[in-house]
């Protein structure tokens, strides 16, 4: 069996593994450290390395796919079919969860143009807006979802909370419902994963049934937003947005998204934190323990 990682760190979590488990460091898609055709058990970097997706097709014996991440949408097209693909869902649902209210705060608050007036060395008080008592609609009730919710509990909002279908026993609300729930809204979470079905599901309707003043916060992926139509509602002032991923990803130079005034825009670090390698390590132990005793594999992907 033969394991890469996409960090010498990493070695540290798999030191004690039976001799016959070969593990190597693979952080370098244009210096592997061999065949790629040879490795059972691939863990990807987190930052997705574009690069790697051309490696991947080479590995004809892969057999376990264990993603850094809790988005598989970018791989599932990549892996022979008999290779099992899990995610780690759940795993960055805390640090996402606080990403999500420091950016709804620092909107509302209008931190990011007091800031820019601290640089210029400019003492403008400008007034922000109460989180307190605002009506916030959380579109999807996964573990992130779930994780937003209970932070959001102490500031005493107006919460509804959206998932792909009706759930009323728990009070969750469904997709259907978005064009009368939008109307009222005076914040909009976005954390769903990217599928068929949620690419561009913040579109021109939906962006345009909200009122005026309303934040949109995505912490999904980028492709959930219609780019464009966000653009023409931040350029004329009537929206806010809060976004930790973009489409396109990473934004490239002199993209219109750059200058808007109306938009807090940050490099997909919404799990990023000190603990992000800890916890993805703790789980690619987990993963491969479970893989050399023959038992089932968790947060399987369904392909």
């Amino acid at each position: 069996m033969k394991i890469w990682l996409p960090h010498k760190l990493g070695l540290t979590y798999l030191h004690d593994l039976p001799a016959e488990v070969d593990i190597e460091v693979a952080d370098d898609p244009a210096a592997l450290p061999s065949d790629p055709e040879t490795v059972t058990f691939f863990v990807p970097t987190w930052l997705d390395q574009p690069q790697f997706h051309d490696v991947v097709p080479r590995m004809r014996a892969l057999e376990v796919l264990q993603l850094p991440s809790a988005g598989s949408d970018g791989w599932l097209h990549l892996t022979p079919p008999t290779t099992v693909i899990c995610d780690a869902r759940g795993l960055h649902s805390a640090a996402t969860a606080e990403w999500v209210l420091a950016a709804t705060l620092a909107q509302l608050r209008h931190l990011p143009s007091l800031y820019s007036a601290q640089l210029n060395g400019v003492w403008k008080p400008q007034p922000g807006v109460d989180l307190s008592g605002r009506r916030v609609l959380l579109i999807g009730a996964g573990s992130v979802g779930a994780a937003v919710a209970r932070r959001l509990e102490p500031f005493e909002v107006d919460l509804t909370v959206v998932a792909r279908t009706a759930r009323p026993a728990e009070g969750v609300r469904g997709v259907a419902d978005l064009p009368l729930l939008l109307r009222r809204a005076d914040v909009v979470i976005v954390v769903v994963p990217l599928t068929a079905a949620t690419r561009h599901l913040v579109d021109s309707e939906f962006l345009a049934a909200l009122p005026d003043g309303a934040l949109l916060v995505n912490a999904s992926r980028g492709p959930v937003v219609d780019t464009m139509a966000l653009l023409g509602e931040l350029s004329s002032g009537r929206l806010r947005a809060a976004l930790d991923v973009t489409d396109p990803e990473p934004l490239p130079d002199g993209h219109p998204l750059w200058r808007e005034a109306n938009a807090l825009i940050t490099p997909h670090v919404g799990a990023i934190t000190e603990g992000l390698t800890d916890r993805v390590y703790r789980l690619v132990r987990d993963q491969v323990d479970s893989y050399l005793a023959g038992e089932p594999l968790a947060n399987r992907v369904d392909r």
